[in-house]
């Protein structure tokens, strides 16, 4: 069987003297194209000998250091009826920890890894206190854990992932070394199919061949076998050596809180300025015109009609401002449309939007009130912008319930472009929104290409 011939649109075999045609369509061509072109180039990349590189050092520094961290380890806790053992102890962990470090710095330059450091060691006042925060220092037992775990796992690759480079280079080297094949392999499978007797026979230039070309397979292989034992490794980092999972969740808390406090009061003190400089101010001019028809009153004999008249008629504008001003602030505290519901709520949204607005609603259950708030002003902010911004011609919104989650999609035809620090400050535009979503632990995801369509997808939990 012989192929004659690839093209976009199939490919010719010959099979018996039949020529037969397998057809595969473009976009096929085009993958299967790019994959052969990718497993050619990966053996001459920066990246797999970077990882190649990283593997056998860190495995060199992995069983240095899990000798030197089970060695002290043990005399601690031999040791450990005494201070002087628990000192060696803690001296042990805080190597572990100093050995984590460096494995993250390997992990963020070798490979790219962008792992974070976790919270530094803070020790308690005094010597006991240090030997206390070090037992128990959590980030320096999770790199106590992470060493073993590498030293095994860089064990098995030693036998899989750098037996492989070494058969590789072995059999692509056949021809001039002409070595026996020995040494070819953990398992021997090059050496028992290609090695021993078979180079002398007659056909020893075509087994040598076949050595060679086995080699080139090998070449092209290893790099996915040695990348695959590295991405387990990179796991083990994320998961080890990495922040842990429970101060991340407390620090995300602690920063949601401090943005949402301060948006609160931020939000209370533009309350208390429009009330003072507004609505106030439209009362004490009520009040006065009122006491000045008042006093023209006073004195039936010599009432001016026309004057009081013009007096009651702008005190009354005075109130209808003053009342339209208390909506405008009690809509930003509370919409008055959510009194019938969300859905009531983005329809109003939808018809009041200046780009013609599409609506999709598929609800369930009823979210909070407090998550119906917050999707309200979302969807209310992402037209504004929509409006003012993305140069649209239609939008559309999209409100649907996914088990216990509420997502939103906000989509325009606009010129794309968006960036969350673009729009507004840091409490409000889009920044604001992320902000005041994270706030109930739900998600903001912002997918605006140059040239359009922007894509903004907001997930709430249904209750908060």
């Amino acid at each position: 069987m012989t192929a004659d011939q690839v093209e976009g649109n199939g490919v010719r075999v010959r099979l018996g003297g039949r020529e037969m045609s397998l057809a595969i369509s473009d976009e096929q061509a085009v993958r299967l194209r790019a994959l052969v072109d990718r497993v050619a180039r990966e053996p001459f990349t920066k990246r797999v000998w970077a990882e190649l590189a990283y593997f056998v050092v860190g495995g060199a520094l992995t069983a240095v250091g899990l000798a030197f961290v089970a060695w002290t380890m043990v005399a601690g806790i031999v040791l450990a009826i005494t201070f002087v053992g628990l000192a060696v102890l803690v001296l042990s962990l805080r190597s572990a920890r100093g050995l984590g470090g460096l494995f993250r710095r390997m992990a963020r330059s070798w490979l790219g890894e962008p792992v974070a450091d976790p919270e530094p060691f803070a020790s308690r006042p005094g010597f006991l206190g240090w030997l206390q925060s070090g037992l128990r220092d959590r980030v320096a037992w999770r790199s106590v854990a992470y060493l073993p775990l590498r030293a095994a796992w860089t064990f098995l690759g030693v036998f899989v992932a750098l037996s492989l480079w070494w058969d590789a280079f072995a059999c692509l080297l056949h021809p001039i070394t002409n070595h026996d094949g020995s040494g070819l392999g953990v398992w021997g499978l090059p050496a028992a199919i290609f090695g021993g007797d078979h180079l002398n026979q007659p056909f020893g230039l075509v087994h040598g061949l076949a050595v060679f070309l086995l080699g080139v397979v090998f070449f092209f292989a290893a790099p996915w076998v040695t990348r695959g034992f590295v991405n387990v490794d990179r796991l083990l980092v994320r998961s080890l050596l990495g922040p842990d999972p429970v101060q991340v969740r407390v620090r995300q808390l602690e920063q949601t809180r401090t943005r949402t406090v301060d948006a609160s009061a931020a939000t209370l003190r533009r309350i208390e300025r429009d009330l003072h400089d507004g609505t106030q101010a439209q009362l004490v001019a009520l009040a006065m015109r009122l006491g000045m028809a008042k006093e023209k009153l006073e004195d039936p004999e010599h009432v001016d009609v026309e004057q009081v008249r013009a007096l009651v008629d702008e005190a009354h504008r005075g109130a209808k401002e003053a009342i339209a001003e208390l909506r405008d602030i009690a809509r930003g505290i509370h919409p008055p449309a959510l009194d019938v519901g969300l859905e009531g709520a983005l329809a109003t949204l939808a018809a009041r939007s200046a780009v013609p607005t599409d609506l999709s609603i598929s609800l369930d259950t009823r979210p909070t009130p407090a998550i119906e708030a917050i999707a309200y002003f979302c969807v209310a902010e992402l037209l504004a912008n929509v409006a003012q911004h993305a140069q649209a011609s239609r939008a559309s919104v999209s409100c649907s319930q996914q088990g216990t989650w509420l997502r939103l999609v906000v989509r325009d035809d606009g010129i794309g472009g968006a960036e969350p620090t673009m729009v507004g400050s840091s409490s409000s535009g889009l920044a604001g929104l992320t902000d005041r979503v994270k706030g109930v632990d739900g998600r903001l995801h912002l997918v605006s290409p140059v040239g359009g369509p922007t894509v903004v997808t907001v997930d709430l939990p249904l209750s908060a």
